[in-house]
């Protein structure tokens, strides 16, 4: 019931979707090399939507710090649970938004035969109209700036506030800070393709070791930061695990103890 909860909820859900498209293109690469159009579509809209979805819940999750800690007295008000769902689903309306217009465009522009052939899946080889790659290079550095002027500005108001040595609001200002770190890490995704070309160009042959190396730094790295910053710095958080952690040992130690 508490919305910092369902955020970071959230977030992990949102960091599984994407490391499960990730790791099934991967494989597939592997095993077959080539996938079916229509079903890469399906894959790259879901990953990308959730791509798209990783900032904009890092932004949301430090507006609730700033207000937390800038407003505690109305935070109660302010972010309440049924708000806060309210914004997932904005935050996972936009995503949408910004990849629907791939799958609209390339299912006016392109023909039946290519939604039937195979490729290589990237999404530069689905999505090939060249107005598509400039819409998505605009609409990635619209959100990235919204993002980015979110965390500076409540990084800020809590280092204000953090001035008159709350405990709480320097946690604040530090989980905010990793979350710059955080989105730093995810802005590798948009240098992906320009690390991959790069590095091909070099190694030809070895495009399939290269493009998993590069995938496992650009796409799982990020997501592996945030069972540490929003889990177990919190204490609460911790508390709860250590009691569950607890609980399922006794369990399993002294069988004879269950009811």
């Amino acid at each position: 019931m508490n919305p910092r909860y369902i955020l970071y909820i959230h977030l992990v859900i949102n960091d599984i979707i994407l490391l499960t498209m990730f790791t099934l293109v991967q494989v597939l690469s592997y095993i077959v090399f080539t996938l079916n159009v229509s079903f890469c579509i399906v894959m790259l809209l879901i990953a990308v939507s959730a791509s798209i979805s990783n900032p904009l819940t890092l932004a949301v999750m430090a507006l609730e710090c700033y207000i937390a800690i800038c407003f505690p007295l109305r935070h109660t008000q302010i972010c309440t649970v049924k708000k806060t769902y309210a914004v997932i689903g904005v935050i996972w309306m936009l995503s949408s938004l910004s990849v629907l217009p791939d799958l609209f465009v390339t299912l006016a522009t392109e023909s039946m035969e290519f939604f039937h052939s195979r490729v290589f899946c990237l999404q530069r080889n689905t999505f090939r109209h060249p107005y598509l790659k400039e819409m998505r290079d605009i609409v990635n550095q619209v959100y990235l700036v919204i993002v980015w002027l979110t965390l500076i500005y409540t990084y800020f108001r809590i280092l204000v506030t953090a001035k008159a040595a709350a405990t709480d609001a320097k946690k604040a200002r530090n989980t905010v800070l990793l979350h710059g770190f955080q989105l730093l890490l995810c802005m590798l995704t948009y240098v992906y393709s320009i690390i991959l070309e790069g590095l091909t160009s070099l190694f030809p042959s070895g495009f399939l070791a290269i493009r998993f190396a590069v995938s496992i730094f650009v796409h799982v790295l990020p997501r592996l930061i945030s069972p540490v910053v929003y889990g177990l710095r919190d204490k609460t958080f911790r508390k709860y695990l250590k009691n569950y952690l607890f609980c399922k040992t006794s369990s399993d130690t002294h069988p004879k103890n269950k009811s």
